[in-house]
């Protein structure tokens, strides 16, 4: 059965995507359509190329996330200097080798623009700091930047929606105006864009699937804070969440697969393979349990 799925952000923890994808596939289910943030716009991309979960699986098997790391040479030389890009350009990973990846994985699938993609399979979120804007690529490129769409490379827009505050510069565009905006992660604005594919309408043409990294609402506890660091984390977690959490809480808690992850950093490149390999356990688990009271 054809179906549309989303997916959300998470970092690292995205591994438990692939768990998730293995249920989902063995249950005969097909996406038609996908859409992600940060993390889960690397998964929808693929997804969108043509991937199968068993070629997923073993592209993300061989690749040693440390390689997508690309903080300024002079970082290694002199430590103290990450704290000179941190301030002036914004982030200590420049994101080129990660851009780079993304690409040439994509490339052997022969898609590079979304003008390979049929029109409306794919939508990746983006958040424009300069313009205060959430925008959808590559609904928002024409009208907001001026920019054909079919020129438009995929890598560079899942660069964007996964290029997290800090520990990536933010990608720079430009659009109409003068301007550059600079772009970071879209889980910013919306973590989980399960209102991506609504129509005006609100009528779906097939059922929806969205695969969040998370508890359920029902589910997750209060935070606790302490302290000023607390507060910031807090504060970013909670800008995160609060665009989506009050639609999934009214209109799709029964199309969501929760995985819970814990003790798992957004940004660790570092997992080991038992870490790995609990996430996808995790994600298989949770999606197993989803579908079997799934009703469309």
């Amino acid at each position: 059965m054809k179906i549309d799925g989303v997916f959300s952000g998470g970092g690292v923890k995205a591994f438990a995507f692939l768990g998730a994808l293995e249920m989902i596939t063995e249950n005969k289910f097909e996406f038609e359509r996908v859409a992600g943030t940060s993390a889960g716009a690397i998964v929808a991309a693929f997804i969108a190329a043509g991937y199968r979960i068993d070629e997923l699986e073993k592209l993300l098997e061989e690749l040693d996330l440390t390689t997508l790391l690309d903080s300024p040479r002079i970082t290694r030389i002199i430590p103290a200097s990450k704290w000179f890009f941190l301030y002036f350009q914004m982030g200590i990973n420049k994101g080129d080798k990660f851009e780079q990846w993304i690409y040439y994985q994509l490339a052997k699938k022969k898609i590079y623009t979304f003008g390979d993609i049929k029109k409306g399979y794919l939508k990746i979120v983006v958040s424009d700091l300069t313009l205060g804007k959430l925008v959808v690529i590559p609904d928002d490129l024409e009208r907001v930047y001026g920019i054909n769409p079919d020129n438009f490379p995929v890598s560079k827009a899942v660069r964007m929606s996964a290029g997290f505050p800090y520990f990536f510069m933010p990608k720079k565009l430009k659009g109409i105006g003068k301007e550059k905006s600079l772009m970071v992660d879209g889980g910013l604005l919306s973590n989980f864009p399960i209102w991506v594919f609504d129509s005006e309408t609100n009528k779906r043409t097939r059922p929806i699937i969205g695969l969040k990294l998370s508890d359920s609402p029902e589910r997750s506890t209060p935070k606790r804070i302490k302290n000023a660091l607390d507060m910031l984390h807090a504060l970013f977690a909670t800008m995160k969440q609060a665009h989506d959490a009050r639609y999934v809480a009214k209109s799709e808690k029964n199309n969501i697969i929760f995985i819970p992850v814990k003790n798992v950093q957004t940004t660790n490149f570092m997992i080991n393979e038992e870490t790995k390999i609990k996430l996808i356990n995790s994600g298989r688990l949770e999606a197993e349990r989803f579908l079997k009271t799934w009703s469309m």
